[in-house]
């Protein structure tokens, strides 16, 4: 399939767009660690690896987007269990701080988003099946490992996946899907900021634990004292009162967006909202079927609702996995291919189209038995 002259201009410019944003975001975060005892190498290393990802996603996503698409969904499924026993085995001795499993859940939910994309980008019935079957046992097997956020968001994802399939414009899903986000977003920064109704505060701390609230609670005061350059990266540990009082703290407060408003300011949390934006506008652009799109969307909005309330970015893979999953689903068709991702040649969604980035509009490809019946019939005509 050849993309349109525009669409490949609009994609230049979102790559561009893209890593002028990663620069400002390292530069923001290496200004705010200037002249004090911080650490920005965990923001800077966060960074590399979502555009490492992201760059790999979209060599292999463009030579063989099936099976790369496999193997990222496989290789998150093995390294989710593994975290996930090794954070089980270390709390069979020590009482950990709540949080730890952010990573093994957000894994879960890269693997099923990585099988679901893939089985939406898959021609055969039986590796869409298959596929979709991994990413069901996937989110059994958060199930089982006792991660009830990673089973919601797994499953979330199956659902959103299978919905996608018959959705032809994807800038209302991928603005739903955003609009979720930012509720989640300031659920949670109302809830440190003590906004809700006493009931609803008090049926949210269940969930939450009043370690995690009292956390969210320390840095959005430090934002609050510190609102322009904020108290430097990886400095919570040292001025939260709640972490000094925490055994086997990791000294994070479990909230991205709030441990940006404390470390870095608010031009920290808006470099964090643009970021997020640029996935989901990549997304709009994709040359890729509507259904892959909208499921690696719902995927990053799972991921994204689990580091709003957890340390779900504080994780190399995770970062690295995200880029992955977007580099995947906004890689380019190979020059000359013909084939229909959306449901491979037996779909029944209507004549093979070029996808647009509303999903919607771009050109009828027609079968070549179509192209000779139309040919005789042209030929007729002038006899």
């Amino acid at each position: 399939m050849t993309v349109a002259p525009a669409e490949r201009d609009g994609g230049n410019a979102s790559d561009t767009a893209g890593a002028v944003l990663l620069a400002v975001c390292a530069s923001w975060s290496l200004v705010t660690a200037a002249g004090r005892e911080s650490g920005p190498e965990g923001v800077l290393l966060a960074l590399l690896a979502v555009a490492a990802g992201f760059t790999c996603g979209r060599i292999c996503g463009t030579l063989l987007p099936v099976a790369a698409a496999t193997a990222v969904a496989l290789g998150a499924l093995v390294m989710g269990l593994l975290v996930r026993r090794g954070v089980t085995d270390a709390m069979t001795s020590a009482d950990a701080a709540p949080g730890h499993s952010g990573a093994a859940a957000a894994l879960l939910v890269l693997a099923a988003g990585a099988a679901c994309c893939g089985a939406a980008a898959a021609r055969r019935s039986s590796l869409r099946v298959s596929l979709r079957l991994l990413a069901l046992g996937t989110a059994c097997a958060a199930w089982t490992a006792g991660s009830a956020a990673g089973f919601a968001a797994a499953l979330g994802v199956l659902l959103c996946s299978l919905a996608a399939t018959r959705t032809r414009h994807r800038f209302l899903g991928l603005a739903g899907l955003a609009l979720a986000t930012g509720l989640v977003v300031g659920t949670s920064w109302a809830v440190a900021a003590d906004a809700l109704p006493q009931s609803l505060m008090v049926s949210l701390e269940g969930p939450l634990t009043t370690n995690r609230v009292l956390l969210w609670q320390d840095a959005l005061k430090l934002a609050g004292d510190h609102p322009v350059l904020g108290i430097g990266p990886g400095r919570f540990a040292e001025l939260s009162p709640t972490v000094e009082q925490t055994v086997h703290s990791d000294g994070r407060p479990h909230s991205a967006p709030l441990q940006l408003a404390a470390e870095q300011g608010v031009v920290g949390v808006v470099l964090l909202g643009a970021a997020f934006g640029w996935l989901m506008y990549v997304l709009w652009r994709s040359p890729r079927a509507t259904a892959v799109v909208l499921t690696a969307g719902a995927a990053l909005t799972a991921l994204a609702v689990l580091a709003a309330v957890g340390n779900a970015l504080s994780f190399t893979p995770v970062t690295a996995g995200a880029g992955l999953l977007a580099g995947l689903a906004s890689a380019r068709q190979p020059i000359g291919d013909g084939s229909t991702e959306a449901g491979g040649p037996d779909s029944t969604d209507g004549p093979p189209r070029t996808p647009g980035p509303d999903g919607a509009r771009g050109t009828v490809r027609r079968r070549p038995g179509a192209v000779r019946r139309t040919l005789r019939a042209d030929h007729s005509l002038l006899l």
